[in-house]
């Protein structure tokens, strides 16, 4: 009787246990799903079920709620986290949830005014939104360059003096108070910022223990230049779209990077895959052009009408302003890139009034479509945790925030992207940029869904600042 009576109780005990855990009823459950974590390494089919805007439950079992998604036969997967994105429109962010993002971080250019740019995103948008303090911002109002955008100006072609290094150091340790997400760096842009310069910027960030994005000059004296700054201050670097940068050096400047991490130097890198990038054609890396061979110019494309460019159109199109697609790497350094065990995903995605890359509305995707699915030169675990925990990792020493994202875990933010891994694929094109991705099912932020069945939900946004803590 005794050895009944300890059996009954036990049982008693399981059943209080489980009994809540699946009749209690969820805001929204996710059932029959494909859930994979990188984190954990959790593959396997579970229900979710979501409280509150948080992951609230993980069960192998059925679970109820008030809204049910069934995901049989699809993969679910934390959010996308992208740390490149530009504009951050309400445009932009249409086409990143329907390719999965979830999170989308400006943290190359930046921002020189950190309150006013999360103020002009208030009270949310259908993404979560962040923001660097940018070097290249800061420059040009220091320097009174008229650009919005990028430097082509004083700010692109002076040298600052040392009462104006010293202003700009000031107006960016302001904004990392201000809890800006990190620091934007972009040599490239600002070609007359010396050296030392660039090194006094990195030693503001280093101060406040806060990741320096950094589009770095052209080459591998311009990767050198940022792990020296690395290695004289102790600041985390992450070095944009290695693709772009590295070119035919892809695989080269992978290396050093390896050899960097391996020497205890915090340096991580990112790659998007597409061959040809985007950026404004009275920018600075277009100086000097004029005098190029006649053939290069027609690397270069005028996104609106296609047409690739002369050398008279380029100077016309120069003195105009805009963006241009440049048509300027191969797939085989893609490739390298993208299959890395270094480099996250993000898109450096651009996109304003339909005019943008199609890496805009397809990365991920395509990644997913072409990279996972059709090269199986990722495996799909390997692809997600690209997408996903190493963005969170890359910021989550400074923003708390990022520890609840990137990862399926009960308490976790309900950021999660439910897509058919047989079906996935980008079809963004450079001359319909913002054409949605195939594939990408049901897209929730904080819980609630803003793409359901493959369509754009109008009329939320459950999107939120994140931003690191303020210090004053």
């Amino acid at each position: 009787m005794k050895k009944i009576f300890v059996t009954s109780a036990l049982l008693a005990v399981v059943l209080s246990v489980i009994v809540p855990l699946t009749a209690q009823d969820f805001d929204l459950v996710i059932v029959r799903g494909r859930v994979i974590d990188p984190e954990s390494g959790l593959d396997g089919v579970r229900s979710i079920g979501i409280r509150a805007g948080k992951v609230a439950a993980i069960a192998e079992g059925p679970l109820a709620g008030r809204q049910e998604i069934d995901a049989t036969g699809l993969v679910v997967a934390p959010g996308f986290i992208d740390l490149h994105s530009h504009q951050q429109t309400d445009e932009t962010y249409r086409c990143q949830v329907l390719d999965g993002v979830t999170t989308a971080f400006e943290l190359e250019v930046g921002a020189a005014d950190i309150d006013a740019w999360y103020r002009d995103r208030e009270p949310g948008r259908a993404i979560n939104y962040g923001v660097s303090v940018g070097h290249i911002p800061v420059r040009i109002a220091v320097m009174h360059d008229p650009s919005t955008f990028l430097p082509s100006g004083d700010a692109a072609h002076k040298p600052a003096s040392p009462a104006e290094i010293a202003e700009m150091a000031r107006r960016i340790d302001e904004g990392l108070r201000k809890g800006a997400v990190g620091m934007g760096l972009g040599p490239s842009y600002t070609a007359a910022a010396t050296q030392w310069e660039v090194l006094e910027m990195i030693r503001v960030a280093a101060r406040h223990h806060a990741s320096v994005h950094v589009h770095i000059r052209g080459g591998m004296a311009g990767l050198e230049e940022v792990i020296a700054g690395a290695a004289i201050t102790g600041a985390p670097v992450h070095v944009v779209h290695i693709n772009s940068s590295g070119l035919a050096q892809t695989r080269e400047m992978l290396q050093v990077i390896s050899e960097a991490q391996a020497r205890g130097l915090d340096v991580t890198t990112e790659a998007y895959p597409y061959t040809a990038g985007m950026t404004e054609i009275q920018s600075a890396n277009y100086d000097g052009w004029e005098l190029w061979p006649a053939e290069r110019f027609a690397q270069i494309e005028w996104p609106s009408t296609g047409e690739r460019l002369t050398r008279e159109t380029f100077i016309k199109y120069r003195k105009i302003g805009g963006p241009v697609v440049g048509h300027s790497n191969t797939e085989e350094m893609v490739a390298v890139a993208i299959n890395s065990p270094l480099t996250a995903i993000a898109s450096d995605g651009y996109m304003l009034n339909g005019i943008g890359h199609p890496r805009t509305s397809g990365t991920y995707s395509k990644v997913l479509g072409r990279y996972v699915r059709e090269a199986h030169s990722l495996t799909l675990m390997e692809a997600l945790r690209k997408m996903t925990l190493m963005p969170a990792r890359r910021l989550e020493s400074r923003v708390p925030a990022m520890r609840d994202k990137g990862r399926i875990r009960v308490g976790a933010d309900a950021d999660l992207t439910i897509f058919d891994p047989g079906r996935v694929i980008d079809r963004a094109t450079y001359r319909e940029p913002s054409l949605p991705s195939e594939g990408i099912q049901h897209v929730l932020v904080n819980g609630v869904p803003v793409v359901r069945m493959g369509k754009f939900v109008s009329g939320v946004a459950p999107g939120r600042a994140v931003r690191a803590p303020r210090l004053n």
